[in-house]
């Protein structure tokens, strides 16, 4: 479970959320509205000014519901419980007979929410997440841990020597830097942010808001040894006979080559790496020409590493942070945003765009 925006999701969750989340504990601890031991009811309980607890649905009930909510269909909700989808359905058939609504409806041949189902699952989301914010407080010791999911060449050659002022900001909270190739799932609270490379073009899910904080161009590179061996390549068409290096497909290379105005690109060859961390240690070995940001190659550029093949102005998308909407403007999201203007300021970059 994600953390990092306690205080401020319990104001975006409301008085609802709240009790929700109340009547949770007070149900497992087997207080109910038709009856309550007198020997395990707390003393507040009894007072005639204080509202008895409503019974609530089966956490099981709740919880099938909010993945069916999420996945959109009853196999996959039943997927992601590791059970059979008749049980999904009879779990929501059991819920509906709880609250005394029709949550769900027949959709094709499959079924969707009904008006009261979609609100009823928003405000079950938001219980859930007070849920999962106290469990994660707990795991980490009673400190708040924000999560950041970022491309591990982005994370180690650019970011690095700069946490120290994102620790200062986020004051009391410890800093999870992950570097990964993937994307982290937000619904099941895999982490609070995610520093991606996204195309032109690229979206995000519903539900996530973005803001491109760097545009970079986007640079052929080689060892200085291998560009001495090919003297009469000047030009981005030259390249396409060259010793390419890739990182997860040919896809970067061949829309850089369309971006530079190569109008019949073949088929393309080369190692595939992975990560742009890979292809810049290849093109240092001498291995081929590598496509990368020019935000991670400025110092083996500068110290003669690395060289340029072809003289080009190329740029294909840019670095994205991305975060959950309900998120966007608390504090600590806030702070991450403003750090990550300090370390790639706009007017070193082409100007900042957003996705609501």
């Amino acid at each position: 479970m994600a953390g990092g925006a306690g205080g401020e999701r319990r104001v975006a969750g409301g008085e609802g959320a709240r009790a929700v989340l109340a009547e949770m504990f007070h149900t497992a601890a087997g207080i109910t509205a038709a009856g309550i031991a007198p020997s395990l009811a707390p003393a507040s309980v009894h007072s005639p000014k204080v509202r008895m607890a409503r019974r609530l649905p089966p956490l099981l009930a709740l919880r099938a519901f909010d993945i069916f909510a999420r996945q959109g269909t009853v196999r996959a909700a039943a997927d992601e419980l590791a059970v059979s989808h008749t049980v999904v359905s009879r779990h929501i058939q059991n819920l509906e007979q709880a609250v005394g609504v029709k949550l769900v409806a027949k959709s094709g041949r499959g079924l969707s929410l009904t008006r009261e189902g979609i609100r009823y699952a928003a405000q079950l989301r938001r219980a859930f997440d007070l849920i999962g914010e106290a469990s994660n407080e707990l795991r980490n010791g009673g400190m708040e841990a924000v999560h950041i999911c970022c491309l591990a060449g982005l994370a180690s050659r650019c970011l690095l020597a700069r946490l120290p002022e994102l620790e200062e900001a986020l004051t009391g909270r410890e800093v999870i830097l992950q570097p990964t190739s993937t994307r982290p799932d937000f619904s099941r609270e895999e982490a609070d942010a995610e520093i991606m490379y996204l195309e032109d073009g690229g979206s995000v899910a519903d539900g996530l808001r973005s803001e491109m904080f760097a545009r970079p161009r986007i640079l052929a590179i080689a060892s200085p040894e291998f560009k001495a061996r090919y003297p009469d390549v000047r030009t981005p068409s030259d390249l396409v006979g060259l010793p390419l290096i890739h990182e997860q497909s040919t896809g970067m290379w061949e829309a850089w080559l369309e971006e530079a105005g190569i109008a019949d690109i073949p088929r393309l060859r080369g190692p595939r790496l992975w990560q742009a961390h890979l292809t810049i240690e290849a093109a240092r070995l001498g291995r081929g020409v590598a496509l990368v940001s020019d935000l991670l190659v400025t110092e083996p550029l500068a110290n003669g590493e690395l060289v340029e093949m072809v003289d080009s102005n190329v740029t294909i998308g840019g670095y994205y942070f991305i975060a959950p909407v309900h998120r966007w403007n608390t504090p600590v999201i806030s702070a991450i945003r403003q750090w990550l203007r300090g370390v790639f300021p706009p007017d070193q970059t082409s100007p900042l765009q957003g996705t609501p």
